[in-house]
């Protein structure tokens, strides 16, 4: 094997770009006591936007999250607060599903939850993300 194929492609992504924005302080994300059992939540934010943590350049997408509450249900106005965090953030698409999931789940600890990521095309591309509570213990992904 040549030295030349040995040498890995790059697109000029580091490993502080993947873990860029992770360790922003977000608002807290309030909660009021759920009176039902039973039943789930779809909040929905079309209007969603963070930044590409390489390009600098605005990311657009639809956020959903879907839970069923069990003790606490997630107030609406600290919700905002906590999305509009990202608008200014460099932080990727992947990681800003996750970071809500976690964020959800750590103020309401729901029976189950789902959060979806659906961003707008970039050059040619959309990426949909989904994350799920509780997270599956095969991680392995389909086979």
């Amino acid at each position: 094997m040549s030295k030349k194929s040995k040498t890995l492609k790059t697109t000029g992504y580091t490993d502080d770009h993947a873990a860029a924005g992770l360790d922003t302080k977000f608002p807290e994300i309030e909660t009021w006591p759920n009176q039902f059992q039973a039943y789930e939540i779809l909040i929905d934010d079309p209007e969603f936007t963070s930044v590409c943590p390489k390009t600098g350049l605005p990311d657009f997408g639809r956020i959903t999250i879907r839970y069923m509450p069990r003790e606490r249900c997630m107030e609406l106005k600290s919700l905002k607060e906590y999305l509009f965090t990202y608008r200014n953030l460099g932080i990727f698409q992947e990681n800003i599903v996750n970071q809500i999931l976690d964020d959800v789940v750590k103020a309401t600890e729901p029976v189950w939850a789902k959060v979806v990521g659906d961003f707008r095309p970039r050059g040619g591309i959309s990426t949909v993300v989904e994350a799920f509570h509780p997270r599956p213990k095969n991680s392995k992904g389909p086979q």
